[in-house]
């Protein structure tokens, strides 16, 4: 039978291990270019990073939670919260990566819109500002996309 502090240890192994799991799938989607595939688990990798955060917290709050925990079981969490932060750091760069991908699409179709559209001469009865009635265009650009 185990400690309360070994199991404590156990399950937040086993939470880390899945959390590090479904973000690492996400990682993978968005580094082939796929964040459709990464929209799959955003769920459930939600639910656990909450539980995660939760859990940590307590933990650091109070280190006796897991302090008497055996010390082969607390080494497995301290390798699997390693691989977690090295898979969250490769989320970060992926979704950077994604993210400035999707921005230069955006402003390169942004400028060929801008280019095609005719310009106004000028204010006034003579301004030759008519050609936007027959070329209606709507594009909304949002800079937190």
């Amino acid at each position: 039978m185990m400690s309360p502090a070994d199991e404590r240890v156990e399950q937040l192994i086993v939470l880390t291990e899945r959390l590090t799991d479904l973000i690492a799938r996400q990682a993978t989607a968005f580094e082939a270019r796929r964040p459709h595939e990464a929209a799959r688990h955003v769920e459930e990798t939600a639910k656990l990073a909450n539980v995660y955060r939760h859990e940590s917290a307590r933990v650091r709050g109070n280190v006796a939670l897991v302090q008497a925990a055996q010390p082969d079981r607390r080494r497995r969490l301290v390798r699997a919260t390693e691989a977690f932060d090295a898979v969250l750091a490769r989320q970060s760069r992926a979704i950077a990566a994604a993210k400035t991908v999707t921005e230069g699409l955006v402003r390169a179709v942004a400028n060929e819109i801008a280019a095609q559209r005719p310009q106004a001469a000028g204010y006034g009865p003579s301004a030759q500002g008519a050609g936007y009635a027959n070329n209606a265009t709507a594009i909304t650009l949002n800079r937190k996309a």
